[in-house]
């Protein structure tokens, strides 16, 4: 009787009928290791133990479902079947879900981007926004429906009414919610009239809670030129959005505890702030009017000896102008001779002639002369 003969194909495809048959859903215990991540959005990588490893695919659609990200060395427990890619002939496991081994799949997340976000720097103290002291509109981003709205509100009415709240309703839990949380943050960036915005949510489990784990929401308050408050869950509950927001609060009523100050606290500090101040107004007035008195006399002498300083200075001045006066010297008994015709003063006898008539000047009056006879000797000739 003949063999029969297989084609290599033939044989790839019976075996492959018969894994697939067989192992149609496992879960496989391994390390990862030689992980790869092409542009494609496929992940390929091993799964070893001490003394075999087997080859594992993790679709693109699948992939994407992961909370926390695979990487070498990791010990996961994968769900999947076996398969047999024809092409070479290798049978692998095809994973549709993994999970760390030791932890949660969400536990890991988190700590992962965690560590991530804190390498990048949006944990820093340097990035935090101060509060405003005294806020004229709240934006608080949270479910409508919920008790942690009224608790705000319960607050903040105890602690200072007439305060202006913007309610943004978002979902605080599910898939639609990450993408809500950020829409509400962007949105309230856009207004101009919010000063400071709470993120509230009640307590939960890590799944109720990981909207808030997500890294859009997180990069959506570092982004945030308003400065954000997290209150999310009870006071040992921990997520993403409070290492990243300006300021954690244990719970949303402590929340609205931080975000306004008591009007009556306030209203006592102001009046005792008076009080002070009238205190030393008391103790410091009489004193310094004593001062200002004492001040007074000082500026009247100074001023009166510069006075008397410039009147001195002054009649100084005037004696030696007086002196300096052409009349003062005619007061002594001299006079000024001028020529009748020029009005030129005389300093010498030269140029004149008999008949010409001259003006003689004296300390009190003038009067007119004619030359009848010029003497050239004397030592102004």
């Amino acid at each position: 009787m003949a063999p029969n003969i297989l084609t290599v194909s033939q044989l790839t495809q019976d075996i492959k009928t018969v894994l697939e048959s067989v192992f149609e859903e496992l879960f496989v215990e391994g390390e990862v290791s030689n992980l790869r991540q092409p542009s494609s959005g496929h992940i390929y990588f091993s799964l070893k133990d001490a003394s075999s490893q087997i080859r594992c695919v993790l679709f693109r659609g699948d992939a994407v479902r992961l909370k926390f990200s695979l990487k070498d060395g990791l010990k996961v427990v994968c769900r999947g079947r076996v398969g047999v890619y024809e092409r070479d002939g290798q049978y692998q496991l095809y994973v549709v879900s993994a999970e760390p081994q030791g932890k949660g799949s969400l536990q890991l997340a988190f700590e992962q981007l965690k560590e991530r976000l804190a390498k990048e720097g949006l944990f820093d103290e340097s990035r935090k926004k101060p509060l405003p002291f005294l806020p004229a509109t709240i934006g608080v981003v949270t479910s409508p429906t919920g008790a942690v709205l009224r608790d705000i509100l319960h607050v903040l009415e105890r602690r200072f009414p007439g305060f202006h709240l913007v309610v943004y309703p978002t979902r605080v839990q599910g898939e639609e919610a990450t993408g809500e949380i950020v829409r509400a943050l962007e949105d309230l960036n856009r207004w101009e009239n919010v000063d400071v915005i709470i993120v509230a949510r009640g307590g939960g489990s890590l799944e109720d809670l990981w909207c808030f784990n997500e890294e859009a929401v997180a990069r959506a308050i570092a982004a945030s030129r308003i400065p954000v408050i997290s209150a999310v869950g009870h006071e040992t509950d921990y997520t993403i959005a409070d290492f990243v927001s300006d300021l954690r609060a244990p719970t949303p009523s402590a929340a609205a505890e931080i975000v306004l100050p008591s009007r009556s606290e306030l209203n006592d500090r102001i009046a005792g702030a008076l009080r002070y101040l009238s205190k030393g107004l008391r103790d410091w007035v009489p004193q310094h009017i004593q001062r200002v008195d004492d001040l007074t006399q000082e500026m009247r002498r100074a001023a009166q000896g510069l006075w008397e300083r410039a009147q001195a200075r002054w009649e100084g001045l005037t004696r030696e102008l007086e002196a300096l006066n052409p009349l003062a010297v005619l007061r002594r008994g001299y006079s000024i001779t001028l020529r009748a015709d020029t009005g030129k003063a005389l300093v010498s006898v030269q140029g004149l002639k008999k008949g010409d008539k001259v003006t003689t000047r004296l300390s009190r009056g003038t009067l007119v002369s004619e030359v009848t006879e010029i003497l050239t000797q004397g030592p102004s000739a």
